[in-house]
């Protein structure tokens, strides 16, 4: 891999409630990567993405952000330099979007114009125009329209490093493929490093440069899109039967 590592993990492995939910987790996201955690609903993704930013605990194994151990961070510093994207995109319901997308630079105690040039920048970037957006409430917006704010939100702070539960999950067929389009776009033009999760193959295939197969809380395969494509593991063509399953049935 040519560029440095920004998250590393190292034999990460989690339990709770006295069941193992993760199990020796190693591989690296790259500066500019965006890595889709791929698997079954129970396989460990969500938890891994909180143990990486310390909403989980890890009860073993070292996780690395930046050159540091995670341990070593502050962990309000931690999470305020990874963007965190959910399905519902978290937005406060009574604030507007120049609030809900400011929110971490104010805490961060950026001059309110700076905060404002950016909430408009942010707005544009994600094709919400300002002058018609920046006053509207979480409840005026469609649910693609709620996501890109949600996107818009987790920017605000420049992280470096995006974590994304599902983001798209909820949203129609159309509307999901503009916002993963949308998104691979974005991280081309700002090099941001990324986890995704998702439990769709096709949307892993299209916004990853690699995909982190997990499987009842082990990593069973780290690749490519054109590796994964060519994998003979069992639970790789499982996936991708899905893929032939969908077009016979079209």
């Amino acid at each position: 891999m040519g560029a440095a590592a920004i998250l590393e993990l190292h034999g990460v492995s989690c339990e709770l409630g006295g069941r193992a939910v993760l199990r020796d987790i190693s591989f690296q996201v790259a500066e500019g990567e965006t890595v889709a955690l791929l698997g079954r609903s129970g396989s460990g993704k969500t938890t891994l993405l909180k143990t990486v930013n310390g909403l989980v605990k890890a009860t073993a194994g070292e996780i690395v952000f930046q050159g540091r151990a995670a341990r070593q961070w502050d962990p309000i510093a931690l999470r305020r330099r990874m963007g965190y994207v959910i399905q519902d995109t978290g937005l406060f319901p009574h604030w507007d979007l120049e609030k809900n997308i400011g929110l971490v630079p104010r805490l961060e105690n950026w001059p309110p114009d700076a905060v404002a040039r950016r909430v408009d920048e942010l707005l544009r970037m994600v094709r919400l125009p300002p002058a018609e957006f920046r006053r509207r409430y979480p409840r005026e917006l469609s649910g693609g329209q709620k996501q890109r704010a949600g996107i818009a939100r987790a920017l605000a702070a420049n992280p470096p490093l995006l974590l994304l539960d599902e983001p798209f999950a909820a949203l129609d067929p159309i509307t999901r493929f503009e916002l993963q389009r949308q998104f691979v776009e974005l991280g081309r033009a700002m090099a941001k490093s990324a986890l995704f999760v998702t439990h769709d193959v096709r949307e892993a295939l299209m916004v990853a440069d690699r995909i982190a197969l997990l499987q009842d809380g082990k990593l069973e395969l780290v690749a490519t899109p054109g590796e994964f494509l060519a994998s003979r593991h069992p639970e790789a063509r499982a996936f991708l039967a899905s893929l032939d399953d969908r077009g016979r049935k079209a």
